[in-house]
């Protein structure tokens, strides 16, 4: 609308100059070289127009004329530009579709029409990836690298090689050159502070969480979490060396993540060895009410080296009604309750989790059975619940199960993976309810075990008298009279043996009690082998 507007105004310009020289006649007169040349002031206003519109034109066709070379190759250039758009768009269609063939035709035409391109390149990593040629695709990616715009694309490329071939040092390096070209990158960052976490470098793991926090790449709240992570595990490495060190640090990753419980864990410990038990206390009481956890509740009833077991059980129990009914509660005082002799009260514990136990929990009832009246039928009886029980909670971190707390996953390398859950295995599994009550009144009702008197040795069975046989009639020869003898009946090789007396009172075995040895059946006497002629008359 502007444009129109802008037209028609030059429009009126003009007719109003021209109309505004009509009304004003006057004549012009040009004299050169002998001849004069006259005409009026409209005529010659147009024919000043004229040569001005045809010097302009006869620029324009000298200057086309001198430009044409580079005209001719800007449009060859366009036209192989589009050609290798063309090429390069059919080429990441096969890779994304799965075609290898159509993808590779495409990535040799994209090479053919525009060597050396960015997406050229990246169409022959596809390509070369999808056909599983690990070897072209490294190269490819290697080229990227020798340019600035695709330098971070390449070792993108390089550092998933070397992670396929299991080159952790050569992915580390490419890691690391990507995060100090571009300290925004995401997934250099991540890998180089798992990197760094997984070699134990935690001063160096550190540096890079606080880069990778400074660019935005993580929030407030993960990089609390695992700079505090990383301070534990600087603390648990110089426990061993610096107790005083570990200490300081143990309390600052506290201050970071108060509900971390291996770091409050370890504070408690090393503040309880200092002598300051109440500070060490409150650490166990906070961490516990966010997290219950035995390991914190094993360091609260330890607190003091010379309490005795029950002063130790009246601490956990103190400690577990700050969570009412939580499971680790309830164990934890169980088993302070066993150490202090205490059977009623660790059953009277463990009772509510009986009807579904866990390991732990019929693990503690089979003890409770072995030390309180040493039935070891009724331990064996649990152990064997034990066995086939759900699994208790535990240290998980991508499907692996550690009995003890640990920075970085072994098998991921993840910062901050292990988590106190049941592992994922036992996740849906359901097993059947235990009734308590009718186990306890089977046990109470349990028949007294009495072994049966030894039988009476049986009185030796003589043999029957075997009959007289025939005399035979007089033999002309041996020889012949024994050639001519019948063949003997066979003699078994054992009689019957004798039906043993019932016991009064039935044998009762505890369950996976084999119980006492059977009694041997008295061997019958040998009779006379088949085939022996020590008794035969003939």
């Amino acid at each position: 609308m502007i444009r129109v507007l802008i037209f028609l105004a030059f429009i009126a310009a003009v007719a109003f100059g021209f109309v505004w020289i009509a009304d004003r006649p006057g004549e012009i007169a040009i004299t050169w070289q002998g001849r004069q040349i006259e005409t009026s002031v409209l005529v010659g206003v147009i024919a000043l127009v004229l040569v001005i519109a045809a010097t302009i034109m006869l620029w324009s066709v000298i200057r086309t004329i001198l430009r044409s070379p580079d005209l001719i190759g800007t449009f060859l250039s366009h036209r192989r530009g589009v050609r290798g758009y063309l090429a390069i768009s059919r080429g990441l269609i096969a890779v994304g579709s799965g075609d290898i063939k159509a993808a590779q035709r495409a990535s040799a035409e994209a090479s053919r029409i525009a060597p050396g391109q960015p997406l050229a390149l990246l169409l022959d990593a596809q390509c070369a990836q999808l056909a599983g040629d690990r070897t072209a695709a490294e190269h490819a990616f290697r080229k990227m690298t020798e340019h600035e715009d695709t330098k971070l694309l390449g070792l993108r490329g390089l550092f998933i090689e070397a992670q396929r071939r299991q080159d952790h040092a050569a992915a580390r390096a490419y890691a690391e050159e990507a995060a100090t070209a571009s300290p925004s990158l995401g997934w250099a960052g991540q890998a180089v502070l798992e990197f760094r976490s997984t070699a134990g470098d935690w001063a160096g793991a550190q540096q890079a969480l606080d880069r990778n926090s400074r660019f935005g790449l993580i929030d407030k709240t993960d990089y609390k979490r695992q700079r505090a992570v990383l301070i534990t595990a600087r603390a648990l490495a110089t426990e061993e060396t610096d107790r005083d060190r570990a200490r300081e640090l143990a309390l600052e990753a506290l201050k970071l993540a108060p509900n971390l419980v291996p770091a409050a864990e370890l504070a408690a410990r090393l503040l309880r060895d200092a002598g300051e038990h109440r500070r060490a206390a409150r650490i166990v009481e906070k961490a516990w009410e966010a997290n219950p956890h035995p390991d914190l509740a094993d360091t609260y009833a330890h607190l003091r080296s010379g309490d005795s077991a029950r002063e130790r059980l009246t601490r956990v129990q103190s400690l577990a009604g700050r969570t009412p009914g939580h499971p680790e509660g309830v164990l934890a005082v169980a088993r302070a309750a066993l150490e202090a002799q205490e059977f009623a009260a660790a059953r009277t514990a463990l009772k509510p989790l009986l009807k579904e136990p866990t390991q732990r929990a019929a693990g503690l009832m089979a003890e409770i059975e072995r030390s309180e009246s040493g039935d070891e039928g009724r331990a064996r009886e649990w152990m064997a619940r034990a066995l086939h029980a759900a699994r208790d909670p535990a240290w998980t971190a991508d499907g692996y199960v550690s009995d003890r707390w640990m920075p970085v996953s072994p098998v991921s390398g993840r910062l901050d993976a292990f988590q106190w859950k049941v592992p994922l295995a036992e996740i849906g599994v359901t097993r059947d309810a235990v009734d308590v009550d009718a186990l306890e009144a089977a046990a109470k009702a349990r028949p007294v075990v009495i072994a049966p008197p030894a039988p009476d040795p049986l009185p030796d069975v003589e043999p029957a008298p075997a009959p007289e046989p025939p005399k035979p009639a007089p033999l002309k020869s041996e020889p012949a009279a024994t050639a001519a003898a019948p063949a003997s009946p066979p003699v078994p090789a054992s009689a019957p043996a004798a039906p043993r007396a019932e016991a009064v009172i039935p044998l009762v075995h505890a369950p996976d009690d084999p119980g006492p040895e059977p009694t041997p059946e008295l061997d019958p006497e040998p009779g006379p082998a088949a085939g022996s002629r020590g008794l035969r008359l003939f």
